[in-house]
């Protein structure tokens, strides 16, 4: 598969399975359709579009990929009818649905963005590290503001935006071993993953 190819399966995984912790959080929150795909779209756009504001990527990538709106659309809609169906017992279940939904996304739009901020910047990986944290987290910040919450990433809570730095310095340090792009992706969006899925079993926090 070709490089560029691999960046666009990224990007779409990581839409579909942010999107879907959009659709959960507002029907948690009781909102009808227009909540639902207003949610979705900001929790799976958020993160990406404050990326590509700052690294001046126009038009910014769900304008420029509106197959990503209908797919969500689609998405919300079908989901909606499911959930009706779903009943309190079922809760545990649900939650950790969207605990691995979230970690997808999380770990594949943290090493997307640090891989986009190093083709506008090459060579500078801290800005590489923060752009990856910042398209990782922001989408989350944004519903959960929404809400009218508090966002979980600035809450002493299970680590969130850690694990996205820890797959982003992943990331950029194994591109600058010169390891193939593809494989630096793929296992670096695989710890940050694992690490978020890891403290979330173990209610591992910050200590401070």
């Amino acid at each position: 598969m070709h490089y560029k190819d691999v960046l666009t399966l990224i990007e779409v995984v990581g839409v579909l399975a942010f999107s879907m912790t959009g659709i959960f959080e507002a029907r948690r929150l009781k909102m009808d359709i227009v909540g639902v795909y207003s949610l979705a779209m900001i929790t799976a756009f958020g993160g990406g579009t404050v990326r590509d504001l700052f690294l001046q990527r126009h038009p910014l990538f769900w304008i420029q990929n509106w197959p990503y709106d209908a797919a969500i659309l689609i998405l919300s809609l079908i989901s909606v009818l499911i959930l009706k169906q779903i009943r309190s017992k079922h809760n545990k279940a649900l939650v950790m649905v969207v605990t691995v939904f979230d970690a997808l996304g999380v770990g594949l739009f943290s090493v997307l963005g640090a891989e986009y901020s190093l083709e506008v910047y090459p060579g500078n990986y801290f800005i590489s590290v923060l752009m990856g944290v910042v398209t990782g987290c922001f989408g989350g910040v944004i519903r959960d503001i929404v809400g009218n919450q508090v966002p979980s990433v600035f809450k002493k809570s299970q680590l969130y935006a850690t694990c996205s730095l820890a797959g982003c310095v992943m990331y950029v340090l194994l591109a600058w071993s010169g390891l193939p792009q593809v494989v630096s992706l793929s296992l670096s969006a695989g710890v940050v993953f694992a690490v978020r899925m890891l403290a979330v079993r173990y209610d591992v926090k910050l200590p401070v």
